[in-house]
């Protein structure tokens, strides 16, 4: 509370100067209507030499202005102390229309010293001027004086308190990425910059849609990551979208690189513009737990609902069987068979035929030995119930396209190999993503194995709206992959969607664990888990009494969230909160950051514009010039299906021929 005493003290003060100014008022009546005061009979002596000295030494009455100004200035100071009630009725309209008047009448009143009328008529009409003049100056300053100091903490939105100093450094090293920012701080607009100095301690980007992640953040992040050397891996939903930015970006920044990479695409919807890779490659396939990995990945993204499921009779059934059939295609004939195509033909045979199979093999009888359990015990309806969850889903990824590009191998997925570096980008498509977004995160998944190694370059993963596949080890790769210069970057629009397709605990750790966080608008718990992240800061609070004759404030400090959650809530396209990590010899002290990043947006357009198409990577056209890609894709199709055919009828010749396996067949009625 203010101190009683400074208050009525300031009281006096003001008061003082409004005398003075009514004083000075006074005292350019007398001397300007001197004749008329006199010829009424009022003349004071001590008072005309006082005001003749005056005169003489300052020049005081030289101007009929000099006194009014000095009057004017007096009482403007005297209306900065007002104190009173708050009047509504106040408005701007009424201030300017009182201040105008006033200053009309008070200031261009002295013509009327010199109409031809007697001298006490004069005088009269400069007196009545004046003073009215003088009344509508005070109550102008009055009601501006009240409105300005009603209005003094009228920061509806607390920016200014809410508003703090960021970082306007540019801390850059050969690993950073860079952004340009504008923030508001001290009702200024300062340039500033946001450094993600360690992009290995994993970055998360969220934002509703529209927000501007990918466009000012996800953009930057492979291009700065290209320009500084960078092999990388980019799952691209929207595809071209990311696509053709790195594509372009590498062709003109090749000169960041030692040995400069090879730009491969994986693209389900345009065969011609995929590069062909095979996912459960064997040469990268060391232990059936390998096989089971794969397996796992591919089944939980064609059922999200079985991640929060995991370890139920009905979800881990299909897993093992697929992942036997994977490690069986891996050691059948040295792995010549053994692609996600040839897999999914195989799963797809008589079960009378692949267990029988599969279990004359030693290293797969004990992970067959459920399935044949339930076979020789006549279970059959639970056997068919196992067998089906696995085939159903797995049926929907039947497609010539996609068994085109998964059956070859013309690159391997080890992005980071120091001998041939890669940028690999992955195509889905938003309107098959359930179906594209499993096959993808196989690759997702053999990856994360194969680039978290040492010795290897530094790499980037960007995944743009992460919640459309499932990346099996994603909280691993976070946690492991800061030492082997491994930088993640996920982009998603909310926390809750993590959650619900990743489960809480992964989730958790996910939010948990990543250094640098960039957030647009978000709502709901999302905003309320950023804002307590951000902490606390002391700010100022004011409370205001009013009564009929006064009014009182009252200033306090407390603890209050640095960026609320009703801020993150309300964020506009372009302005992201958000804090980064720093390093040892790289120290941030403000490492949060509430600003807008600033994108050069006439530069981008005139980049995309220049920007060429991802070129055709297979030629389908004949001799003749006649497209044949529909008819040489159906012939693989019908290759892998006619190999898995045969695979299992050499098989079942084999087991025949042996007396040692043949009592896996089933008996002849």
């Amino acid at each position: 509370m203010q101190n009683e005493d400074d208050l009525r003290g300031l009281a006096k003060v003001m008061d003082f100067m409004r005398a003075l100014s009514i004083l000075f008022v006074v005292i350019n009546i007398y001397w300007f209507c001197y004749e008329a005061i006199h010829d009424l009979g009022f003349n004071i002596g001590v008072v005309d030499k006082i005001l003749m000295n005056f005169n003489r030494t300052a020049g005081l009455f030289t101007s009929i202005l000099w006194t009014k100004l000095f009057a004017v200035v007096f009482l403007a100071l005297s209306c900065l102390g007002t104190r009173g009630v708050k009047d509504e009725k106040i408005t701007w309209p009424k201030i300017i229309a009182s201040l105008t008047a006033g200053f009309i009448l008070f200031f261009f009143n002295w013509w009327l010293l010199a109409l031809p009328f007697p001298a006490e008529a004069n005088a009269g009409l400069y007196v009545f001027t004046m003073t009215a003049g003088y009344i509508l100056l005070l109550m102008g300053g009055v009601w501006l004086s009240r409105l300005l100091k009603n209005n003094m903490f009228d920061d509806v939105f607390n920016t200014e308190n809410e508003s703090f100093q960021q970082e306007t450094r540019l801390l850059a090293n050969v690993y950073s990425v860079n952004l340009p920012t504008r923030f508001w701080y001290k009702k200024k607009q300062h340039n500033g910059w946001v450094n993600v100095v360690n992009p290995f301690r994993a970055s998360i980007v969220l934002g509703t849609p529209g927000s501007g992640k990918s466009y000012a953040i996800v953009n930057s992040y492979i291009k700065q990551q290209i320009e500084k050397g960078f092999s990388m891996y980019i799952y691209d939903f929207k595809f071209p979208d990311l696509s053709t930015i790195a594509y372009n970006h590498l062709l003109n920044n090749r000169e960041g690189y030692e040995i400069t990479p090879t730009f491969y695409v994986i693209n389900f919807d345009d065969p011609s513009r995929s590069h062909r890779c095979n996912p459960i490659n064997p040469s990268f396939m060391d232990d059936i737990s390998d096989a089971y990995e794969s397996s796992y990945t591919i089944m939980l993204n064609l059922n999200r609902t079985w991640v929060s499921k995991q370890g139920d009779f009905f979800v881990e059934s299909p897993i093992i069987l697929f992942a036997a059939i994977i490690w069986y295609l891996r050691i059948y004939q040295g792995g010549r068979f053994c692609t996600f195509p040839h897999a999914i033909e195989f799963l797809n045979k008589p079960y009378e035929k692949i267990f029988p199979i599969l279990t004359s093999y030693p290293e797969l009888e004990n992970y067959l030995s459920p399935f044949m359990d339930a076979w020789l015990g006549g279970a059959a309806d639970q056997l068919q119930g196992q067998i089906a969850s696995a085939k159903i889903p797995l049926s929907r990824m039947i497609s010539p396209a996609l068994y085109w590009v998964m059956s070859a191998d013309e690159f391997t997925l080890d992005i980071n190999n120091p001998a041939e570096p890669k940028i690999l980008v992955v195509g889905n498509n938003p309107d098959r993503q359930s179906i594209y977004g499993a096959a993808l995160g196989l690759y997702n998944s053999r990856i994360t194995k194969l680039i978290n190694k040492k010795g290897q370059l530094k790499s980037s993963v960007i995944i743009d709206e992460l919640p459309t596949i499932y990346f099996r080890g994603l909280d691993n790769l976070i946690a492991t992959a800061r030492s082997n210069k491994v930088a993640v970057l996920l982009g998603f629009q909310d926390f809750s969607q993590l959650k619900r397709d990743y489960g809480d605990k992964e989730a958790a750790v996910v939010m948990n664990t990543v250094g640098n966080i960039f957030s647009g608008q978000v709502v709901g718990d999302t905003a309320k888990t950023l804002s307590d992240r951000f902490g606390k800061v002391l700010q100022k609070r004011q409370s205001m009494t009013i009564n009929r004759n006064d009014k009182s404030t009252s200033i306090s400090t407390q603890m209050d969230s640095l960026i609320p959650a009703s801020k993150i809530s309300n964020l506009t396209q372009g302005m992201f909160v958000g804090a980064v990590a720093d390093n040892f010899d790289e120290r941030i002290e403000q490492k949060i950051f509430h600003a807008e990043i600033v994108v050069d947006s006439q530069r981008v357009a005139a980049e995309e514009k220049a920007y060429k198409k991802i070129p055709v990577i297979a030629d389908f056209t004949d001799e003749n010039g006649v497209d044949r890609m529909k008819e040489q894709i159906q012939e693989n199709y019908d290759r892998i299906k006619a190999e898995a055919k045969q695979i299992v009828e050499d098989e079942i010749r084999r087991i025949k021929d042996d007396p040692d396996l043949c009592h896996l067949l089933p008996k002849e009625e």
